[in-house]
């Protein structure tokens, strides 16, 4: 008996005869009664479907290629088609009208320069096709009615989002290493003495009694009950409805543009960006056919390309993708079995034959994260044909052809490699360098000045550099508090006095440094009255600064602060240094525009339009102004000027959808009028990316030496933008 090989045809004729493979049957054994395999009579039905979808194909191609064909010609040819033609007598050796007739072959043939831009109009057809597609999906609905109530925008969102999932996961990473931290204590501390020597029944060991019959023996249960804590907050998100897309979308999503960066998967799983965490194909299953009745399910509206499976080929514009299915998940993209038409891999079938696109997502390895990879979202791409074939390993791996849809903005990865910028790696790198260390060597990190925007270029000057707070005269200090009684590092929050100042848990998790795990009215970190040392996880702002920072030149901001190193979010980057004052001591008659108002206490109130952050801390009984005898007026007592001097948190700029967020910490004392203000890392920042924090002014709130309304106009450029800075 002759069976077909499994071919899975999509583009071009129906497969000849003559492409099929007999295999030899091979008689059965003698004395048996084998039946022929249900795998091979499978086979036959399966060909027998790809040959209907393969004319189907064909002949959709067809009526596409026709129409191309009437839209180029011009009118006067389309008229002239539908007059009756009028043909003279031919002779020997001569066409139609006199035209010498051409050989058969010849006129069916076309020549391949005009076949392949046939084929390229046809192409781009269909490439206009599944972008109207995803334009014409409906987006009115797509927005949270949370985001559209507070008038925020896509993109404000999607940040808010992100920030959400952030303070999640730290608090997993917090509920991860005090577990990791009582196993540890449960090693070193044995729970029982060593068995004495001597002969007594008590040093007996107990004999282990046999499983009855009928009863299966039991392994011990050695499994770890721990589990990763991005996809811990993933589980909490879906639970508490924060995802920013709950329900699956065709094409783009409001606030993310080509070139977004996801530093997991389990980000693009809280923003609905993409649905899975592990699965490469994200698609819409049946449910979706009552909402999308036009459409055959599922569809699939988002594709990870991450190196995983090893048929996989990636040329920018143009990828190759292999299905899902089938593959060791140890991470070799060794092909280990078959895979099948089924879930994803029919979902992308789907969309090869009604045009839809797919949303492209690259992940690139990336130290920066702690899954070790990036990802990137590079646009939408059409699924022009599938196909199936013999992998590497030899298993039957599905393969889709995507190309990328015109008019999208230029990729930002290029072959699975990201570039984003290239970091200085040493001073002398540094294009329009004006200073190597602005800070003089105080800082145990030098802080370079660039300016590639006045000519001739100049430093920043007019200011002194500062690395800690000085105070001014008349101000005076309270004294240092009793501390915690903690030795080495501060490990129990349950007994640990500082811990319970902050809600009786550490403010910070020890991940990558000490990162804050959420904003707070006030931070209670440990001072010098601990007992603890420098190392405590409780005094992570008081390391000084880690990162590598650079002071440039903005054309309309004046100067700016970016790093070169990633930021994660929830560290601290810089205090607010300058000179510690009482506030009607300001000269507000010089154009000082360098005051920081040490608010913290009407931010609490949410005085003047501040935001209000957690009220969850417990400010001690005598040690600071209580609430209800402190002064009624919203102007902040106490100030920092970094006017004439300071550290380079003077050129962060204001922006209205900032990176940076204002920390109020208290540490050698528990005033909150003199608090510390320390700016910490909103959001995961990328290198060269500038850092901003708000301003937090009130609109119409300054005021000139003339007694008017003073309006400064603003250049954050965030979508979110107030337009004006005050």
């Amino acid at each position: 008996m002759v069976v077909p090989s499994l071919n899975c045809v999509t583009d071009g004729a129906p497969p000849s005869p003559g492409d099929f493979t007999p295999l030899k049957s091979t008689p059965p054994p003698p004395h048996t009664n084998q039946l022929p395999r249900s795998r091979r009579a499978s086979a036959r039905i399966h060909e027998t479907k790809q040959r209907q979808e393969a004319k189907q194909r064909l002949e959709k191609e067809r009526l596409i290629r026709k129409r191309v064909q009437l839209l180029d010609e011009p009118e006067e040819q389309q008229s002239s088609a539908k007059k009756p033609r009028v043909y003279s007598r031919r002779q020997d050796g001569e066409g139609i009208n006199g035209v010498e007739a051409k050989p058969k072959a010849e006129q069916q043939q076309l020549p391949e320069r005009e076949r392949e831009k046939k084929d390229e109009e046809v192409e781009r057809a269909m490439d206009n096709a599944a972008r109207q597609i995803a334009l014409e999906m409906p987006t009115s609905d797509v927005l949270p009615a949370s985001g559209l109530a507070s008038g925020k925008s896509a993109y404000a969102q999607v940040k808010d989002t992100l920030r959400t999932f952030n303070k999640y996961y730290l608090s997993f990473v917090q509920e991860e290493e005090s577990r990791c931290k009582k196993k540890d204590t449960a090693k070193k501390t044995p729970n029982s003495k060593s068995p004495s020597k001597s002969k007594s029944p008590k040093s007996k060991s107990p004999k282990l009694k046999k499983p009855g019959r009928g009863v299966k023996a039991t392994k011990p249960d050695t499994k770890s009950t721990s589990k990763r804590p991005d996809l811990k907050a993933v589980t909490k998100m879906l639970e508490t409805n924060a995802v920013m897309y709950p329900k699956k979308r065709i094409g783009d999503l409001p606030g993310i543009d080509v070139g977004h960066q996801f530093y997991s998967r389990a980000e693009m799983v809280a923003i609905g960006f993409h649905g899975h965490w592990l699965n490469g194909i994200d698609y819409m299953g049946m449910g979706y056919q009552k909402e999308y009745k036009n459409y055959t399910f599922p569809l699939a509206v988002a594709i990870v390309l991450s190196g995983m499976y090893e048929d996989d080929l990636d040329n920018a514009d143009e990828v190759t993708y292999t299905g899902q299915g089938g593959h060791n998940l140890t991470g070799d993209k060794r092909q280990i079995k078959d895979q099948v038409m089924e879930r994803g891999n029919l979902a992308l079938k789907n969309c090869v034959d009604q045009s839809i696109p797919v949303r492209v997502i690259r992940g690139h390895v990336c130290k920066s994260s702690y899954v070790g990879k990036m990802y990137t979202y590079d646009g939408l791409y059409r699924v022009s044909r599938y196909w199936a074939e013999k992998g590497i390993s030899g298993f039957t791996v599905f393969k889709y052809a995507l190309r990328r849809l015109e008019e999208q903005p230029i990729l930002t990865t290029n072959q699975v490699h990201f570039t984003n910028g290239r970091v200085p790696q040493a001073i002398s790198e540094i294009r329009g360098l004006v200073s190597d260390d602005i800070t003089g060597g105080l800082e145990d990190i030098p802080i370079p000045a660039t300016n590639q925007v006045d000519n001739p270029p100049v430093p920043p000057t007019g200011f002194s550099y500062l690395k800690s707070i000085q105070v001014a005269k008349n101000v005076k200090l309270p004294k240092n508090t009793a501390g915690c009684d903690c030795r080495g590092n501060c490990v129990d929050p349950r007994k640990c006095a500082c811990a319970k100042l902050n809600g009786s848990d550490f403010p910070y998790v020890h991940r990558d440094g000490g990162r804050l795990i959420e904003a707070k009215d006030v931070v209670f970190e440990c001072g010098p009255s601990c007992g603890c040392g420098p190392s405590c996880v409780n005094r992570s702002s008081q390391r000084g600064m880690k990162h590598r920072l650079e002071v440039f030149r903005t054309p309309k901001k004046g100067w700016a602060v970016r790093s070169w190193d990633f930021i994660f979010s929830g560290s601290p980057v810089c205090e607010y240094v300058g000179v510690l004052k009482k506030t009607e001591d300001v000269d507000t008659l010089t154009g000082n525009e360098y005051i920081f108002d040490i608010d913290c206490l009407q931010t609490m109130r949410g005085l003047e339009g501040r935001e209000r952050r957690l009220r969850d801390v417990s400010l001690p009984n005598g040690e600071t102004i209580p609430f209800e005898e402190s002064k009624s007026d919203s102007v902040p007592e106490f100030c920092i000027d970094a006017g004439r001097s300071g550290n380079v948190a003077r050129f962060i700029n204001h922006s209205c959808t900032p990176n940076l967020f204002v920390q109020c910490v208290l540490s050698s004392h528990q005033d909150i009028r003199l608090a510390r203000v320390v700016l910490f890392a909103a959001d995961n920042i990328p290198p060269l990316q500038e850092l901003t924090y708000d301003y937090g002014y009130v609109l119409d709130s300054v005021m000139g030496p003339d007694g008017k309304i003073k309006r400064v106009q603003c250049y954050c450029g965030g979508a979110d933008c107030r337009k004006r800075l005050y």
